[in-house]
Formats: structure tokens, sequence, C-alpha cells
């Protein structure tokens, strides 16, 4: 499927750049990645470029992963922009036997054999089935018209993989984007492969020859370039950021001190966040007379996946006799109505310096007290240092969680016009387009020379 863009919106002839964006997750996918592929999509497609996005077929999002999807969201890509969906092998993904091909069905212990050679010999990703029609549409669309620029998204990282091979087909620089660390867990701070193997071998290659490598915090870039010193020159951070056509502004408003205070947590809730920690912290914060009746709001998806649920849903109902409530889900578009209902919100991410998430950038956006529930020097620190309301402990247990929680409610009650402004004056720094806008012209320097 494909949506052809509207004639550019700017005078004369000069051609545009032309941009293929490899990114699997995409909208409508509700992936917390997702938010970034769409800015820099929307953004380049603003700033006069031709771009077509490559991204999963719709079924994946709607079958295999049970409906994760955001439609509304969909709505919100540049309509200028061309987005196709090239079919996927999801062997994998596939366990109703009665979906099976021909051959699967036929001969299911040879079926199983090759795929398990495919990700051993080949490329070591349960998405690996994305690439073959993946490859065939981008060089159809190369051979109409060529692209100038091939720019590529990670996870999956067979993207990557993708970006090497059709950037030196086409003769075109190619550019990745580390929205996740590859090679290591960025949660645990662990490697994932065997050193020398093939999964490293794909990494060193595709960082040698990249035009550009980019990630989402300096940490990250920082251990990469230990790793990759030949290419360190060529990394780049480009952080997260938020996006005021979706979010607005607020305004001010003072605190009714008859009200009951709600602190939220909004974002996917996943198996590596300090949960019991959290909830601990909290429970002992609603000893102070300012929480006593207090709730704690959980917004969000349990998990990336449907079974992820069953595993999570009993830490949060843990807290259920101390004031915390899990809400559910939501869109995208009702985030800026869940962030009004609040006073206070809580950053809980896992404790690895190479975690920021994107979450944090509209937190402060709403101009409000936030607490941190992590570890200290993470890579999100540095984002919320210098905020007026942010509220961190030097360690994370559940005394230091409690007294953030004290001092966060204290604000929520005093704040002022000022310090509401200061805060928000500090998030206006990370905007999409205060943080996409120096790639954009390093990338138009890249593919038609400036």
């Amino acid at each position: 499927m494909s949506r052809k863009p509207p004639p550019a919106r700017s005078g004369g002839s000069e051609r545009r750049p032309r941009v293929l964006y490899l990114s699997f997750y995409f909208p409508p996918s509700r992936a917390s990645g997702v938010f970034r592929a769409r800015a820099t999509a929307n953004h380049l497609a603003e700033a006069g470029w031709d771009v077509t996005v490559l991204t999963a077929p719709r079924e994946f999002f709607q079958y295999h992963l049970n409906g994760a999807e955001d439609p509304e969201l969909e709505k919100t890509v540049d309509p200028r922009i061309r987005v196709e969906r090239p079919a996927m092998n999801a062997y994998h993904f596939e366990h109703d036997v009665r979906r099976f091909g021909v051959f699967r069905r036929t001969f299911p212990n040879i079926a199983s054999k090759l795929y398990q050679a495919s990700q051993k010999h080949v490329f070591g990703e349960h998405y690996l089935g994305w690439i073959p029609d993946l490859m065939r549409t981008a060089v159809a669309r190369h051979l109409r018209r060529r692209f100038d620029l091939v720019l590529a998204t990670g996870n999956p990282f067979v993207s990557f993989a993708a970006a090497h091979h059709l950037g030196r087909l086409f003769r075109v620089p190619y550019v990745v984007d580390f929205r996740d660390a590859w090679t290591f867990n960025q949660f645990t701070e662990q490697i994932r492969f065997p050193e020398g193997g093939r999964m490293m071998q794909w990494e060193e290659k595709v960082v040698r020859h990249a035009a550009e490598v980019v990630f989402v915090n300096d940490g990250m870039r920082r251990w990469y370039a230990d790793r990759y010193p030949a290419a360190a020159d060529r990394m780049q951070v480009v952080p997260n950021g938020w996006e005021p056509e979706l979010l607005g502004r607020p305004a001010f408003q003072p605190n009714d001190p008859d009200r009951p205070l709600r602190f939220s947590y909004l974002g996917t809730v996943t198996s590596y966040l300090p949960l019991e920690v959290l909830i601990g912290g909290w429970r002992l914060a609603r000893n102070h007379p300012l929480l006593a009746d207090a709730v704690l709001d959980i917004h969000g998806h349990l998990g990336f996946f449907p079974h992820d649920a069953a595993m999570i849903r009993p830490r949060l109902d843990a807290g259920a006799d101390a004031g915390v409530v899990y809400r559910g889900a939501f869109a995208k578009t009702e985030a800026a109505q869940a962030y009004a209902e609040t006073d206070a919100l809580v950053f809980c991410v896992p404790g690895a310096k190479f975690v920021t998430s994107g979450k944090v950038f509209e937190y402060m956006a709403t101009g409000k007290p936030i607490v941190s529930v992590h570890e200290s020097g993470i890579a999100a620190a540095d984002v919320l240092n210098g905020y007026p309301l942010w509220f961190s402990g030097t360690k994370l247990d559940e005394e230091s969680v409690a007294e953030s929680f004290i001092s966060a409610a204290k604000a929520a009650r005093d704040v002022d016009s000022p310090t509401f402004e200061a805060a928000l004056k500090h998030a206006d720094k990370y905007t999409r387009e205060a943080t996409l806008t120096p790639w954009e012209h390093r990338l138009r320097t890249l593919a038609v020379g400036g």
C-alpha cells in the first residue's frame, strides 16, 4: 500500500532531495520507538524532502501483535510522505497451523531447519523475513526515481543491514539511527551476542561504512565510539524530543488545595521497571499528610507483546491498597488530556546509564513536578538537569523515592507562575524541531552537498 504525496509546497523547479527511510515500526504501530520515526519523517517532509517510508505490513500489528496499533497517531503522519508496507514472511510470529504455507505444513522439520540456518548464517533476528520484499520495493522505487540518501532506524536491526546493502547498491550515502543499542542490552548493559560472531560482524560492517551513525544519548555514543574508533568522528547524538502539535502548550493553573493530589506514570510498563521500589516508596510517602489520600495512576500498555501483561499486572496490583491504579492504555493523541489531569509525574525507568526514554521530554513539557525513580547517573539525568521541578534521590531505594514524592507533592501545591514558565523554557530546548533541525542540515549535506 502506498500513499502518494501532493506536490511540494516550495516554489521553483529545484529538485527536492529524496530519502528512503527504513522504519519497521511506524504509525499505526504503538511501539515506543515509533514516535521518533514519525517525527523524523514529518520533519524531513516539512523541510522540503521527498520522503518514502518502508515499514512493516499492517497485518503484523493487527494480527501478530494483537492489535498493537494507534490509528489516531497514523493520522498525524504528514500527507506528503509516501508510506509503503512490503510483505513479510512472519515465520517466527505465526503459531496458527491453519495459516502455515504449503511447504511449512508439508515439511515442518525442513522448514524449521531452513529458518534456523537463516538465523545462524544470514542474520540473527526474527524480522529477517521483512527484508526480501523490502529490497525488491526499494530497488523498484530507486529505478523509477533515484534516492539521494538511505536512512534506517533500529530496532529491528535488519533495517541497518538493508540500508548497508541499498546504500552500496545505489551508490548513495546511508545513515543509521540507533534508537536502541544493537549488540548490547541497554537495560542490563550486557553483551547480547558472542564476540566475533555473525551479528557482531554485521554491526561492525554497518558502522564502518555508514556516512553517519546517530544515537539518542551521549552515553551510547561513547560506548560505540570506544568499540569502533575508526567511525567515532561520524557518530552524533540526536536526542529525542516532544511534539507541540500533539501536546500543545499548557497554561499555568494554581493547584486546588481541596483536591487530593494525583501522580501519574505515562508510558509502556516493561518488566525492566523497578516497580517494587516505586510502589514501596509510594507506600511510605502516603504516610505524609500531603499524600494520605493521593493517587498514583499508571497509564500505558503492559509490555511490548501481548504475553507480557500476565507477568507485569500482578506487580502493579500489589500497590492497589495504597492508591496505585492501573488506568490502561492510551492513544498518543490522548496524552495531553492525561497530563492535564495530573499534578505531578513519575519518571520510572530501568537503571542503566544508556537509558533516556522518550517520555521524559513530554513530562518536562507539562511544566509539572517530576519524580525520578531510577538509578542515579542514567542518560535521562542529563536531560532533566536544570529542570526546576525535578525531584530525584541519590539512591534507588524506597526511602529516597518516598522523599522525592513528598518534595514533589509540596512543589505541586506551591508552584507559582515563574517556576512553571522556567520549566517550560527548559522543555522548549527539546522540541522535535529543536532536536531534529541540526540533523536535517547534516543529512541534506550528505544527500546533495548542502
